[in-house]
């Protein structure tokens, strides 16, 4: 039988997939199908199911003729039900054989995707930060779920399809053709041009579709916008009613014409795929009829209803083969799609032989920064020759306008991006022959974008240190000035902190995330703006939790807060990718640069009655105790 109505439209290509048709190589032929090869006895088994079962469809058709010669005409009953019967256990076997190939398709697919998810996973882990931040984070992850899902529609779909029916029509000429070469040339002649208003039809309507999409969507986009909380207030405001009205009406009787035309559209469709699908037997019938009438004697009633069968059978591979060119390109595409990613070079590589906790010579946590210059593009430089040393058991705080280069410095520690000048060097070691696994476990960051996993305390905790016990969690969470709040749930550590901890403050997200970097027991502390975007109160505890770690192990700080900076036992001031300062507090506010235009504006300094200076913070709680 020919497809239905509901199959048009998919074997037509938009504007954007002829544009960005992929080349279709060899060698990316070969690297498709080495994700098959493993699974060659299971698709050696399919390609056996595909063609007993395309031989096992047609059977029934070929049958059909010797139940009416043998069957009817010859008035034999034991024949009639020997074959009716044999042409029921065929079409069961067809069925049952379709079954087992849909189910070897089905796993074959499902291995191959789990092969391509873990693949893909793996690699974007190893990726380094600068392809998260350049890369749209909907376009990875469409990769990764939309596109991998794409190749079990492949498998399954595309190239089952062409096995099958290309099997299929193999088997039907073959038939045919030992029926009667003539009316099988006739039926070959009528099979292509049974295509022509399929594809016409389905071209109208592919577009009518497209056209009324692309309204659809105008009308969702206007519905978002005026239907929103934000969107309302503002057509209030403005007196913009029956100018949005306006606006919805048109788009919706578009809508309306549209749909009445693609509904037309399909209806002479059917007209046509109907008057032309007669067209083909009718002819069989007429030539058959005058062969068997005149010409050839050995020709039968059962003979041309087998070929008008078969005839039958032939429309709808014929169409697909037809439109698996279409298939095919959107396939080789997201092919195309994914390999482009497995293609992309890691930026940051583990160096095969990196130092490890094996060979350093221990771990005190010392940093050095030796002449490092940085980009992100070659155009723009950021860090310009940057050197310094933090000693183990020291602390550096570092300041400097918005811009200046501060957290892409902390980011070089522990190789988020390597610099492309110069050296960072840990406990001296540069950073790039260390470990990456060694180097990570002793550097424990804290940003001041907090993100918590949606789950309990708990296991945001164990997320750094699977094996920490009780005890060890509790003691994490005291020095991190956050254990109190938590005695006060009712769950306790198996408080639920919600998508990104948004069940909890921004002060107690922090604490939480301090307490998780201490659970590491790292070798280095960096505090990046830890405090920045807290109220008083909650950096006032945040401060207490942080002062004694900084006085305890080697400590990075970037801060905007002066209680924060004089914790610190050296000062950088960065500008424009530059150290333009360093110092102790009292000798950097009396230089009159840099540091003293920040302090005097973004660490809101004022006099006090005694003539010294203090942050606006202190006076506001010195006032609150009078």
């Amino acid at each position: 039988m020919p497809p239905g109505p509901g199959h048009i439209g998919r074997g037509f290509l938009t504007e954007e997939e002829k544009q960005n048709k992929p080349k279709i190589t060899g060698a990316l032929l070969k690297r498709i199908f080495s994700y098959l090869l493993p699974y060659w006895k299971q698709l050696a088994l399919v390609l056996v199911c595909i063609v007993i079962s395309s031989v096992f469809t047609l059977m029934p058709s070929i049958l059909t003729g010797r139940i009416i010669d043998d069957g009817l005409i010859g008035r034999s009953m034991p024949a009639l039900v020997r074959l009716i019967l044999l042409s029921l256990a065929v079409t069961l076997a067809a069925n049952l054989i379709g079954v087992a190939e849909s189910y070897l398709n089905s796993w074959i697919a499902q291995h191959i995707t789990f092969d391509m998810r873990n693949q893909m996973f793996r690699h974007l882990q190893e990726m380094s930060q600068r392809f998260f931040t350049s890369n749209n984070q909907g376009d990875i992850i469409t990769r990764m779920t939309s596109d991998i899902d794409g190749v079990q529609m492949v498998i399954t779909n595309t190239f089952t399809s062409i096995l099958s029916n290309t099997i299929t029509l193999i088997v039907a000429l073959i038939a045919m053709f030992r029926k009667n070469w003539i009316l099988a040339l006739v039926g070959i002649v009528i099979v292509p041009l049974f295509t022509i208003p399929t594809r016409a039809a389905g071209k109208t309507r592919w577009t009518l579709t497209r056209e009324a999409q692309a309204c659809n969507d105008e009308i969702n986009g206007i519905l978002n916008e005026t239907m929103s909380v934000s969107g309302q207030t503002l057509v209030k405001l403005f007196n913009r009613e029956e100018y949005e009205y306006g606006r919805y009406e048109s788009a919706n009787r578009r809508m309306i014409a549209l749909n009445i035309k693609e509904g037309m559209a399909g209806r002479w469709f059917r007209v046509i795929i109907s008057t032309f699908s007669s067209i083909g037997p009718m002819l069989l019938y007429l030539v058959g009829g005058i062969l068997m009438m005149r010409y050839d004697s050995t020709l039968t009633v059962g003979d041309i209803t087998v070929l008008v069968a078969l005839l039958g059978r032939m429309y709808g591979p014929v169409n697909q083969l037809l439109n698996i060119q279409v298939e095919w390109i959107r396939a080789m595409a997201m092919f195309t799609r994914i390999f482009e990613y497995y293609d992309m070079e890691p930026e940051i590589k583990n160096p095969k032989h990196g130092v490890t906790s094996r060979n350093a010579d221990g771990t005190k946590g010392s940093v050095e920064f030796r002449n490092v210059d940085f980009y992100y593009e070659p155009e723009r430089q950021i860090l310009k020759n940057v050197s310094f040393r933090l000693e183990s058991g020291r602390s550096v705080a570092i300041v400097g306008p918005s811009g200046s280069g501060k957290s892409t410095m902390i980011n070089l520690i522990p190789r988020l991006y390597d610099v492309t000048g110069g050296e960072v060097l840990f406990d001296d070691i540069d950073v790039r022959k260390l470990d990456l696994h060694f180097l990570r476990d002793h550097i424990g960051v804290v940003t001041q974008d907090t993100y918590l996993f949606n789950g309990t305390i708990r296991e945001n905790l164990l997320y750094v240190k699977p094996e920490a016990s009780e005890e060890e969690l509790i003691d994490a969470l005291r020095k991190a000035n956050v254990y109190d709040f938590i005695e006060k749930q009712e769950k306790g550590l198996d408080t639920v902190v919600g998508n990104r901890g948004l069940k909890l403050s921004g002060g107690e997200k922090q604490r939480i995330s301090i307490a998780r970097v201490l659970l590491k027991n790292p070798s280095l502390l960096i505090f990046d703006e830890a405090t920045s975007a807290l109220d008083s109160i909650s950096e006032a505890k945040i401060q207490a939790a942080i002062d004694p770690l900084v006085n305890s192990r080697t400590s990075i700080l970037i801060a905007h807060r002066l209680s924060t900076i004089l914790a610190a036992d050296e000062i950088l001031v960065l500008k424009d990718g530059q150290i333009v300062e360093r110092g102790v507090h009292k000798d950097l506010v009396a230089l009159g640069g840099v540091y003293t235009e920040l302090y005097n504006t973004q660490f809101k300094v004022m006099p006090d009655e005694a003539g010294e200076e203090k942050t606006g913070e202190k006076e506001e709680t010195e006032k609150s105790k009078e």
